[in-house]
């Protein structure tokens, strides 16, 4: 029976073939991932572009520091001048006026408007005036609804009224009346007059608001402007100091080449009042004045 046993243990072990298991190797079947590396790219430079990099930053770092230098080097200046009082005359709305006032309170114009003169009382620009507490003088007085023919002298009550507020310069802004030459004498080169066309084309006795814009139409001129002067003893034929260009348009009415001269003409009478105010006019050998730059003492306007 053992034998039986035997012979049959033996065949079914010989019968069943013995299987082999591979041996499955993870790690090398799986592929490798490896975790990037991260270069910082090299830049190299050559020693040329090297200097030029050095050269421009120190020369944007110059300029910075000269433009902050000029800067202080014109407020300390402005600082060290007195602030310079200054009258003004208008006939009409005085909107001139206005930006030469506004002027002062925002710090472009180192000065003060102390006085308003006009030959209108209840004209627009004496009620703004009055609006902010400017005093105003009425010149010429009128009796009996015409203009007295007064006769100046230094001595005269505009001139003693204009000293007693301690004027040093006239701005005429609009003023429809000729300035007497007394006036013009006791302020030598300190009474300046806005024109609204280039002068000395369309200026003198007649030319005046709308009539100077219809002019300069009919003419055919393709530029027109604004000019300021000095005040001499006529019309508008005094040094011109400064102006400022605009086009004449084709299809142009009076109304719209007045109101483009007009935007030009408040630019302008500040930027002069400033220069007046920080003491940047001179005059060159033959007469004529110049405007010094504010940032380049040596360039003139």
């Amino acid at each position: 029976m053992e034998t039986q046993n035997a012979i049959v243990g033996a065949s079914f072990h010989s019968s069943v073939p013995k299987i082999q298991i591979p041996k499955i190797h993870l790690h090398s079947s799986l592929p490798k991932i490896r975790s990037p590396k991260w270069i910082a790219p090299k830049i190299q430079f050559s020693s040329t572009s090297q200097t030029s990099i050095a050269k421009r930053r120190s020369t944007q770092c110059r300029n910075s520091t000269e433009k902050i230098e000029s800067n202080n080097k014109a407020d300390e200046s402005k600082r060290k001048l007195r602030r310079k009082n200054m009258a003004v005359f208008v006939s009409g709305g005085g909107s001139n006026f206005r930006s030469i006032y506004e002027a002062t309170l925002n710090g472009s114009v180192h000065g003060d408007v102390v006085v308003l003169v006009t030959n209108k009382q209840d004209c627009g620009g004496a009620e703004f005036a009055r609006d902010n507490c400017i005093p105003v003088i009425v010149f010429p007085k009128r009796k009996d609804g015409e203009e007295e023919q007064e006769v100046f002298s230094v001595e005269d009550q505009l001139v003693i009224a204009l000293r007693s507020y301690k004027v040093d310069f006239i701005l005429l802004a609009g003023y429809l009346k000729l300035i007497p030459v007394e006036l013009v004498r006791a302020y030598p080169k300190s009474i300046l007059n806005i024109h609204p066309s280039l002068l000395p084309s369309f200026g003198g006795k007649g030319y005046y608001g709308m009539k100077v814009h219809k002019a300069v139409i009919a003419s055919g001129a393709r530029y027109s402007g604004a000019t300021i002067h000095y005040v001499d003893e006529q019309y508008d034929t005094g040094r011109i100091l400064a102006q400022r260009v605009v086009p004449v348009l084709a299809k142009d009415t009076a109304e719209d080449l007045a109101a483009r001269v007009l935007h030009e003409e408040h630019k302008l009478y500040a930027d002069v009042a400033a220069a007046l105010c920080e003491e940047r006019i001179t005059w060159r050998e033959d007469g004529v004045p110049l405007i010094q730059s504010k940032e380049n003492p040596d360039y003139y306007l």
